[in-house]
């Protein structure tokens, strides 16, 4: 069996120790955090460097939530909430066709929703897919992958590899605090922050659950209170099924040569099953609810919240040029139409 990496090994302690003093809720919880990690996760741990390493970062955890409690809440940040504003306002000058587009639109890319009906918002609950109109990780990382495409031109020698990097973790940057900096993009922002510095050095091969662990501990530090945030939990705890349970689930799919479309569907309901087994639990805790179509309104919502990310942003770019063909911005319209349509079907259902 493959022994955990360092970052893994500790990162578990520190998190069970903010876990530990946010379940005691008092700051005296360090001392009693620390203690309850020491025996549990000292027995788990292998290796005598650890002995001393383990406990030490279990009362560090437990230190930053109790230090942090004394304090509040963390501050939004508000310094770039004009972008928003911009972007909000260039989506309803862009005509896109259908009575909830533009709101669904404003919210797929700026997270806010006020201006969406509560019929539209209960439906997407309803369906399984309310994730969608919560602007997380998986919109980061959907404007990631256009930033990758868009920049690639550049070329990969290590000079240009190091430029593409800046500029990807500068705009995604901006983009995270531009829009709240909420729990999930965040997280979905270390991970690109932890990967792009690793391609920039050259270290090509990084491991997944090395960035998961060094992102949770990061953001942890920064801002413990975050640990009994619904949205962090879901967030890592989907990306934990993503790491543990989907490299299996989508093997079980024999491999095969070309393209196949069934190993595609495969794949895809594969990731959705890891991501809602593991955060399940904490949904239901949280909301008291479990969606009972979640699998089928997430292998048609997710393609199309995709398409519709990419063709908004194309269609809003184009139009600030001037040069904005009127067929992309009635695409785009259509795709939301679509989506709307198919998960007020599965709602009902």
């Amino acid at each position: 069996m493959k022994k955990a990496s360092p970052s893994v090994r500790l990162a578990i302690p520190f998190a069970a120790g903010v876990v530990a003093a946010a379940v005691a809720g008092r700051p005296f919880a360090t001392a009693l955090a620390g203690s309850v990690a020491v025996l549990v996760l000292m027995a788990a741990s292998a290796g005598r460097k650890y002995l001393v390493t383990v406990p030490l970062f279990s009362a560090l955890g437990a230190l930053c939530w109790s230090t942090a409690a004394l304090g509040g809440p963390p501050p939004r940040p508000v310094a770039l909430a004009g972008a928003m504003d911009a972007l909000q306002a260039a989506i309803n000058g862009a005509g896109f066709p259908g009575g909830h587009s533009g709101a669904i639109i404003t919210a797929l890319l700026t997270g806010r929703k006020g201006l969406l009906p509560r019929a539209s918002i209960n439906a997407f609950r309803a369906a399984g897919a309310s994730h969608i109109l919560a602007l997380s990780g998986l919109h980061l990382g959907i404007i990631y992958s256009v930033l990758r495409r868009v920049l690639s031109p550049l070329g990969n020698s290590p000079l240009w590899r190091s430029v593409r990097s800046v500029i990807t973790v500068i705009f995604c940057g901006l983009y995270t605090l531009a829009t709240g900096a909420g729990p999930s993009i965040v997280r979905a922002f270390l991970f690109i922050l932890i990967g792009e510095s690793a391609r920039a050095t050259g270290h090509r091969t990084i491991s997944p659950s090395g960035t998961y662990c060094l992102a949770l501990t990061l953001q942890l530090v920064i801002a413990p209170q975050l640990i009994t945030s619904a949205g962090f939990q879901l967030s890592y705890l989907a990306m934990l099924g993503i790491l543990l349970l989907f490299p299996r689930l989508r093997d079980w799919y024999p491999q095969g040569r070309g393209p196949n479309p069934l190993r595609r569907i495969w794949t895809a309901a594969a990731l959705t099953i890891s991501c809602q087994i593991f955060t399940a639990p904490a949904a239901w805790w949280h909301f008291h609810t479990f969606p009972r179509h979640f699998l089928l309104a997430n292998l048609i919502a997710l393609p199309l919240a995709e398409a519709v990310i990419i063709t908004a942003l194309a269609s809003l770019l184009l139009t600030a040029l001037g040069i904005c063909p009127q067929f992309l911005v009635q695409t785009c319209g259509s795709l939301v139409q679509l989506m709307e349509f198919c998960l007020e079907t599965i709602a009902s259902m």
